[in-house]
C-alpha cells in the first residue's frame, strides 16, 4: 500500500470528490477525453458530495412510513448536516410509528410528541397539514404516486425511496408530479443511491468523456436470498396482512424485479444517456416464495434504440449463486460501473482509489447518507435537483418487464406509457380483500 493512500482519510477524500463534483455541476468535466473522443453525456447534473450538507436555517421534515426504511431515512437526513429536524410521524399502523418514535428517542435524542404522530391510511394529510419544509416518503411502493402528488401540491421538497409505483398508470402520475415540482422550484431525490455514491459517479463520469467508448450493450443482475416474510396472525384481517407482509405481492411491491432490481436497471438507463428500453421479452416463475404472488426469478432481454440490447437478471432463492452487479460494455472497453475500466484486451485501465481510515482498511462511500447530504445541500444552495422522473422511468422500464414474464409477450415503452393497468383495490380499508387469493400468473394464459 502507498504512502500517499494510507494517509488518505475519508474526509478529506469526500472533500476532494466534492470539489470535483461541484465543478461537474454544470455539465461533464472534459479533462480526460482523448483525442477524438466526444462527452457522451455533456448535460449531465453531478451531485456535489459534499461530506455534510452546508448550515442554514432549521428545515424540518415529516416522515410518512415508519418501517425499517423509514426510520433509516430518518436517521440520515438528521445525520445530513446541521439544523435539521424530524417534527411529524406518520404510518398505517400505531405499532410501527411506536417502535420509529422510540428510536428516535433512544437514538438520537429526538422526542416526536403524541400530537404530531398521526396513523391510518388518511394520516399523510395530516402530516402534511403541520410546519414541514421536507417530506421523507418510505411506505411500500404502491402508495408512492398518490403521496408524491400530496406533496408536491403542499409544496414540500421530498426524498422518497425507489421505486416509485408499481403499475403503468402510477409511473405516469409521478413523471406528471415531477413536471409540477419543477415548476414549483421543489427539491426531489429519490432512493437511487447508485447515483449518489462516489465510485459509481467515477466510473460513469468516465464513461461519459469516453473511456470505453460508445455502449453499446450491458447485464444487470440482482440475484440473491429469499427476503423477510410475515406469517398471519390471529386477528390481522386480509388487508393488515397483505401490508406487513408488502414485500410479497405485487400490488404493494412491483414484485422484487420493481422493489429492488429497480437500481441495477437504472444504472443501465444512466449509462444509456438516462434512455428506457423500447421493447422488452422475458420469462420468469415461481419455484419457492413462501408467501404472497409474486415470481421468484426474472430474465428479460430489453432492447433500446440504436439495436442495443440490456439483460437483465433477477432471483430470490437462498442456496444459489448470488450476484448483484452491473456490467457496462462499449466499443472500446467495459466496466463494472463501480469501481473498474478495462481495456478491451482486459488490461485494467483504471481502479477506483477508495480512501483508507489510519489502519488502512479500505472505507467505501456511503450512498444512503450522501442521498440526505445531496438533498439538503440542494435545497440551501437553491440548485434546484429532481430525480423523481427519471426514477419513474426506471422503474416503468423494471414494469415492462415484469409484464413481458407475467404474460410470456412482448412488451413496448409505447404500450406501457398508454396503459390503464392500476394495481390495488377500488377501495383501501383495513377489511377483507379479494386481493389475498390473488392467482400467480401463467405465461402464455389470458
Amino acid at each position: 500500500m502507498s504512502e500517499e493512500k494510507a494517509g488518505t482519510s475519508r474526509r478529506d477524500f469526500i472533500e476532494t470528490l466534492g470539489v470535483i463534483g461541484a465543478a461537474g455541476a454544470v455539465g461533464a468535466v472534459a479533462a480526460g477525453c482523448g483525442p477524438g473522443q466526444r462527452e457522451l453525456y455533456p448535460d449531465y447534473v453531478y451531485p456535489p458530495l459534499m461530506d455534510q450538507a452546508p448550515d442554514g436555517p432549521v428545515l424540518k421534515a415529516g416522515l410518512i412510513g415508519c418501517g425499517g426504511r423509514g426510520k433509516g431515512a430518518a436517521q440520515q437526513f438528521l445525520e445530513a448536516g446541521p439544523n435539521l429536524e424530524i417534527v411529524a410521524l406518520s404510518d398505517y399502523f400505531q405499532d410501527r410509528l411506536d417502535d420509529c418514535r422510540a428510536h428516535l428517542r433512544d437514538n438520537l435524542g429526538v422526542e416526536i410528541p403524541d400530537e404530531h404522530c398521526f396513523t391510518g391510511f388518511e394520516s399523510y394529510h395530516q402530516l402534511l397539514e403541520e410546519d414541514l419544509d421536507v417530506v421523507l416518503m418510505a411506505t411500500p411502493p404502491y402508495f408512492r404516486p398518490e403521496h408524491f402528488e400530496a406533496c408536491v401540491e403542499a409544496r414540500k421538497h421530498v426524498f422518497m425511496e425507489k421505486p416509485v409505483a408499481v403499475d403503468p398508470v402510477g409511473c405516469r402520475s409521478v413523471m406528471a408530479s415531477a413536471r409540477q415540482a419543477d415548476g414549483a422550484g421543489l427539491c426531489v431525490v429519490t432512493g437511487t443511491q447508485r447515483r449518489h455514491q462516489a465510485d459509481y459517479l467515477d466510473v460513469f463520469r468516465q464513461v461519459a468523456e469516453g473511456a470505453i467508448g460508445e455502449v453499446v450493450g450491458a447485464n444487470v443482475y440482482w440475484n440473491g436470498q429469499v427476503p423477510w416474510w410475515r406469517d398471519r396472525q390471529p386477528g390481522w384481517t386480509d388487508v393488515e396482512y397483505m401490508l406487513r407482509d408488502w414485500v410479497n405481492w405485487t400490488w404493494l411491491s412491483g414484485d422484487h424485479i420493481v422493489e429492488q432490481h429497480v437500481h441495477n436497471i437504472d444504472v443501465a438507463n444512466w449509462h444509456l444517456g438516462d434512455a428506457h428500453p423500447q421493447k422488452a421479452v422475458g420469462f420468469g416463475g415461481r419455484w419457492r416464495r413462501p408467501t404472497g404472488d409474486q415470481y421468484d426469478f426474472f430474465s428479460i432481454d430489453y432492447t433500446y434504440d440504436g439495436e442495443i440490447h440490456v439483460h437483465s437478471m433477477c432471483r430470490q432463492i437462498a442456496g444459489c449463486a448470488n450476484n448483484v452487479s452491473e456490467f457496462i460494455r462499449g466499443t472500446s472497453g467495459y466496466t463494472n460501473a463501480v469501481n473498474t475500466i478495462w481495456r478491451p484486451d482486459g488490461t485494467e485501465l483504471f481502479k477506483y482509489p477508495y480512501a483508507v481510515d489510519d489502519e488502512g482498511n479500505q472505507i467505501s462511500p456511503l450512498p444512503y447518507h450522501q442521498e440526505h447530504i445531496d438533498l439538503v445541500t440542494a435545497i440551501r444552495t437553491g440548485q434546484q435537483v429532481n430525480e423523481a422522473a427519471r426514477t419513474a422511468e426506471a422503474t416503468l422500464t423494471a414494469i415492462m418487464g415484469r409484464i413481458s414474464c407475467y404474460t410470456g409477450q412482448e412488451v413496448t415503452w409505447d404500450q406501457m406509457m398508454e396503459s390503464d393497468l392500476k394495481l390495488g383495490p377500488e377501495n383501501l380499508n383495513f377489511g377483507s380483500s379479494d386481493l389475498i387469493r390473488a392467482v400467480v400468473p401463467v405465461p402464455g394464459t389470458e
